[in-house]
C-alpha cells in the first residue's frame, strides 16, 4: 500500500482540484492543509485520523489528571463523615431529609 499523501495548497489550488481529489487524499491517510496567504487555516483529514486525533486527546487529558494526582496527593485519606463535617452538615439531618423526600416521591 502506498504511503498517505500529505501536502498544502492554496485554498485557490484546493478548489481547482476539486473536492473529490481532497477527499480521496483524507480518506488513504493523507492530510491535505489549507493556507491562506501563506500561513496555514484548514486541514482535510479522514474521520479514521480524526478519531484516533480524538482518542488520543482523550487519552492525554485523562493522563493530565493522572498525574496531577499523584503529584498532589499527600495520602491522607478522609472519611463522608470527617467531609459533613468539615463542611457544617449533619449526616442524620441529610440522611432524614433524602428520606422524606424519597417518601414524597421527590428525588
Amino acid at each position: 500500500m502506498p504511503s498517505p499523501v500529505s501536502y498544502a495548497l492554496s485554498i485557490t489550488d484546493a478548489s481547482a482540484k476539486g473536492v473529490s481529489s481532497l477527499v480521496h487524499d483524507a480518506e488513504t491517510g493523507g492530510v491535505v492543509v489549507l493556507e491562506r496567504r501563506h500561513e496555514p487555516v484548514a486541514a482535510v483529514i479522514g474521520v479514521r485520523r480524526l478519531e484516533m486525533l480524538r482518542d488520543a486527546e482523550r487519552d492525554l487529558r485523562d493522563l493530565g489528571i493522572v498525574l496531577a494526582r499523584a503529584a498532589t496527593d499527600d495520602g491522607v485519606r478522609h472519611t463522608l463523615s470527617d467531609v459533613f463535617e468539615r463542611f457544617g452538615f449533619d449526616r442524620a439531618a441529610l440522611e432524614a431529609e433524602l428520606d422524606e423526600d424519597l417518601a414524597t416521591g421527590l428525588e
